[in-house]
């Protein structure tokens, strides 16, 4: 792709916030952005989420309806190309947000009292650690997880399951719900700990929680369909 861009004079949107792309790009034509980059073309001098990602860019603040730091990067990149194209900031403020996630894409839904992040549509390695590290750092008391395994990781992905339990065992003012045979194979002692090999099984015990004024992230693969979930609320 780079080999590409070169070749035919093109122009590319760098986060400079990104080692990689900065050294794969540099004998390009750049357009750049970054958080406190003063020699990027598009400085955002603040980056929030608590738990929607707030973007602060040229003295315009972009209060989001997308969950997670990991999200702001996509609005990042966004004003960038905004400010490219000579689109104004109130413009480009009021398109990011108008736009509202569905399709269980890090979509917060309210259900009674409780407050659900809906991450369902897929999952992998790399997703749902961002996943989780964002919702730890919610100021908020009552967090539950309940993470689905993730699919088509093929001979890793035992390990890679491990490796997601295991980075939540020293969280345990946490209650997690792992749902899934992957996840059941490294199954581990905790006492905010629940392992299912099956979504039936954990039906069963979920329900019978009656959760109140607690906020829950729900993420997993979409072959887990834990949208489901939804229905135990």
């Amino acid at each position: 792709m780079y080999t590409f861009l070169l070749r035919n004079n093109k122009t590319v949107f760098v986060n400079l916030d990104d080692p990689i792309q900065v050294e794969k790009t540099g004998s390009l034509n750049v357009f750049t952005f970054g958080i406190d980059k003063a020699n990027a073309d598009v400085m955002i001098t603040a980056v929030n989420a608590n738990p929607f990602v707030e973007v602060t860019f040229l003295n315009t603040v972009v209060h989001s309806n997308l969950i997670g730091l990991y999200n702001a990067n996509n609005i990042n990149a966004a004003i960038a190309i905004g400010k490219y194209f000579g689109v104004a900031n109130e413009d480009i403020k009021q398109a990011l947000e108008s736009y509202v996630p569905e399709n269980n894409r890090s979509q917060l839904i309210r259900r009674k009292t409780n407050e659900i992040i809906l991450d369902a549509y897929n999952a992998n390695p790399s997703s749902i650690a961002v996943a989780i590290t964002n919702f730890i750092q919610l100021k908020r008391e009552g967090r539950i997880m309940v993470l689905g395994d993730m699919f088509e990781l093929g001979k890793d992905s035992i390990n890679e399951h491990k490796n997601v339990v295991e980075s939540l065992l020293d969280q345990e003012d946490i209650m997690c719900f792992f749902v899934g045979k992957d996840f059941y194979s490294n199954k581990k002692q905790s006492e905010n700990f629940h392992f299912y090999n099956t979504f039936d099984d954990f039906v069963n015990d979920f329900k019978q929680h009656h959760f109140q004024n607690k906020i829950i992230l729900i993420k997993g693969s979409r072959g887990m369909a834990l949208e489901r979930t939804l229905e135990l609320i």
